[in-house]
């Protein structure tokens, strides 16, 4: 049994828009790449005001090497009766219908169970989910960083096994529950990112499939569809100087905050989040920029400016107003 917090629940009204129920989720695989496998899972079912309903946890049998045994703690041996992730789709559905998933780096957890379903021709029932991380810094939470073990501690909850998804899920409903009530007493609006169907794999021609049975990942992130920036183009970010309302910026690469959440920030901040780059972007953020991808290469050619996320999420919190007419 999950023990109540010390925040005491919010009074009524309950804020309208909350969604109506969570799917507090944890998954461990064999790797973090696109090729890698889920080899178990938990779900702890919330309602509207993060009570728990029920829990339910899963081996997963990766048809494949268990990746990094120390870490999780499975084995091939544990792993090699358990079920294949088609088998339990269907129940691991019927755990997420019709609520928002909540995990810690949800956009990863996210991932993983949507090339899970993608490859077993199916779509998983997930519109929205919720990351604990861009929930304690919408909350102002003092966390030294924004491990799992640190929000738990904040919160009193304590860890009995690490990496192990059921009790990952346990302690992320804990910690979750008092973070939403104190989001809901406040008044926060709730980090909420779509889920958009996934179609990184497809039961096409045989050109589509590799050697080993599965499928030849496409295309991964789908554009998004923004309203026009309402400011102009004030030219390129010079280092030293604040960012710009109207500003032309591109990500390329990984980011530790989920790359969506990054993108929304910068357009509430006046941006232009452009998908590609030209000799008209502002800026270049990635981790990596001597990675070679195309955008990378396009900023060294045309001489765009290339910064970090950490150094980007500074600039977010002092944007320089558009000039005026």
């Amino acid at each position: 049994m999950l023990e109540d917090r010390t925040i005491a629940a919010p009074p009524a009204p309950w804020p309208a828009a909350y969604p109506e129920g969570y799917a507090v989720v944890d998954v461990e695989t064999t790797g973090l790449a696109r090729d890698d496998r889920i080899i178990s899972a938990a779900v702890y079912r919330l309602d509207a005001r993060g009570a728990v309903e029920d829990h339910w946890y899963t081996l997963v049998n990766p048809q494949r090497d268990p990746g990094p045994v120390w870490i999780h703690g499975l084995t091939s041996e544990v792993l090699e009766g358990a079920p294949l992730f088609r088998d339990i789709a269907e129940e691991f559905a019927a755990r997420l219908a019709g609520r928002v998933l909540v995990a810690h780096n949800a956009v990863f957890d996210w991932s993983m169970i949507a090339r899970e379903y993608a490859r077993a021709e199916r779509e998983a029932p997930v519109r929205q989910r919720l990351c604990t991380i861009a929930l304690s810094k919408e909350l102002g939470l003092p966390l030294a960083n924004h491990k799992l073990e640190t929000l738990a501690a904040h919160f009193g909850v304590v860890q009995q096994r690490a990496h192990h998804a059921l009790d990952d899920a346990r302690v992320l409903a804990e910690a979750f529950r008092p973070s939403l009530l104190t989001a809901a007493r406040d008044g926060v609006r709730l980090p909420l990112l779509e889920c958009r169907p996934l179609t990184e794999w497809s039961a096409g021609p045989t050109i589509g499939r590799q050697a080993s049975g599965g499928y030849r990942p496409a295309s991964w992130r789908p554009s998004r569809r923004r309203p026009a920036c309402p400011y102009p183009n004030p030219g390129r970010y010079e280092e030293g100087k604040r960012l710009k309302q109207g500003m032309r910026v591109a990500f390329s690469g990984d980011t530790s905050v989920d790359r969506e959440l990054l993108e929304d920030r910068a357009v509430e901040a006046g941006l232009h989040v452009a998908s590609s780059l030209s000799r008209l972007t502002s800026l270049l953020v990635t981790n990596d920029p001597d990675s070679g991808t195309s955008k990378t290469v396009k900023a060294r050619q045309y001489g765009t400016p290339v910064i970090d996320e950490a150094a980007f999420g500074q600039l977010l919190r002092d944007v320089e107003p558009a000039s005026g007419d």
